[in-house]
């Protein structure tokens, strides 16, 4: 299963944990993991939670990621967070166009793409998230819709793709216990790729790495990213139980080895 691409899998709490609930999730995933090296890990608590968690993974292999982050570098955006606010936090990553960002607060493509470079600017990297809902995926519709986000998210971007992480997330498998079949999956990824390679050039559509995200979890993590160009995960609520998401990154890990 060795890959050229390092995998990655990430942990989005989303609107979760405590402070004090956060640290102690922290707290463990950092004992069980700081060490190994075969996987890149990420950890993306709420805002509220993002200095804490960070002191936490402050010596370690782990990173820190948002969740979310405004287009602007600063000015009247009364509840909003900017990129140099998560940059003075030591976030490395930013989650951008999630499809609960998509679905329940209007996010258009036109706007992750400002986010995305915005957080290029500020030294972050962006996990750009692009994905179909069940309606288009019965329409036979997955493609372009895909294709349609990914070409928006990156436009004016494509020759930073180096710096970009991608996620395809389908809709209908977010937080319902669906999951794309590794088939499935795969059949995606690859067509994101080749969408990078027209924009960009084949080179650096390889270099590129892809996570999958809906209802991953410790049965099928190693079965999907065993696909060529399934490089990651984005774990929503298996992320939130310290044990399982320890026992996914080290299964994933073994398999590397």
């Amino acid at each position: 299963m060795k890959k050229f691409r390092k995998a990655v899998v990430a942990g989005n709490w989303k609107m979760n944990k405590s402070v004090k609930e956060a640290v102690s999730l922290a707290e463990t995933v950092h004992r069980e993991l700081s060490d190994q090296r075969d996987v890149d890990v990420i950890l993306s608590p709420p805002f509220t939670a993002l200095q804490a968690v960070g002191e936490v993974l402050a010596e370690g292999q782990i990173k820190l990621s948002a969740q979310n982050m405004h287009w602007e570098k600063d000015g009247a955006y009364t509840g909003e967070v900017s990129a140099a606010m998560l940059r003075d936090l030591y976030c490395r990553y930013v989650i951008l166009g999630h499809s609960e960002r998509r679905s329940h607060f209007g996010e258009t493509d036109e706007i992750v793409n400002r986010k995305a470079s915005m957080a290029l600017q500020s030294g972050l990297e962006p996990i750009i998230c692009v994905g179909e809902s069940l309606e288009q995926r019965e329409a036979d519709e997955t493609m372009d819709v895909v294709e349609t986000q990914l070409t928006a998210a990156l436009a004016g971007l494509e020759n930073q793709v180096a710096k970009i992480n991608l996620a395809y997330e389908p809709v209908w498998a977010i937080g319902t216990g669906l999951t794309a079949t590794p088939r499935q999956a795969q059949e995606v990824h690859a067509h994101i790729r080749s969408v990078l390679a027209t924009l960009t050039d084949e080179s650096a559509s390889q270099a590129v790495r892809i996570q999958y995200g809906g209802s991953v979890k410790i049965e099928n993590i190693v079965e999907l990213l065993q696909q060529e160009d399934i490089d990651g995960a984005l774990v929503g609520g298996a992320s939130l139980e310290a044990r399982t998401f320890v026992q996914m990154v080290l299964s994933l890990s073994e398999e590397l080895g």
